[in-house]
């Protein structure tokens, strides 16, 4: 079974936790928090990617590490189901999942912009009240400069392409040109 699979199965259960409980920001912080901590301390992040060291150990260490964080009581009891069941590996695939799932829980929609020049922070509010106005969700983007495309920009909305490049508009004329 795919990584991301069971990742998925993981932060559906969290969120179904975090909506039950009326905390969905507080967990996805927390959420946030914890993976930062891993991805800071070396050592944190060998027991939770390590594959020889016991699963009950690891939920053991990793409760102790997260009450000593300050980490809630749901977000322990969450981590040592899912230390016990050998699933800590996962914990980045986890926290991409719940984002994911948060987002879609709240209507925002993750899009990305690439575009030939950098595009200012009016221009960026401009298209993302576009957007928003178009899908009937929240948009956020994120930009990415890619200067082949001449002028203009591409923007991918889930599996979405909107091109408005300066490229894909020759494109276009091109195959109108040779379908005529």
């Amino acid at each position: 079974m795919s990584h991301l699979l069971i990742a998925n199965r993981y932060a559906k259960a969290l969120l179904q936790i975090a909506v039950k409980q009326n905390n969905v920001s507080g967990l996805h912080q927390e959420l946030n928090d914890i993976v930062s901590l891993v991805i800071s301390q070396p050592d944190l992040e060998r027991l939770c990617l390590h594959p020889l060291i016991p699963p009950s150990r690891k939920a053991s260490v990793f409760d102790e590490i997260l009450q000593k964080a300050g980490s809630s009581e749901t977000i322990r009891r969450f981590f040592t189901v899912v230390a016990k069941a050998a699933r800590l590996n996962l914990i980045y695939e986890l926290a991409l999942a719940f984002r994911d799932l948060v987002d879609k829980h709240r209507g925002v929609l993750s899009a990305k912009v690439t575009c030939a020049q950098p595009l200012t922070e009016a221009q960026l509010q401009s298209l993302s009240t576009s957007f928003s106005n178009r899908t009937g969700k929240t948009i956020r983007f994120a930009t990415q400069h890619d200067p082949s495309l001449l002028g203009g920009l591409k923007i991918h909305v889930g599996s979405t392409i909107y091109d408005a490049s300066l490229q894909g508009r020759l494109r276009m004329l091109k195959e109108r040109l040779l379908s005529a």
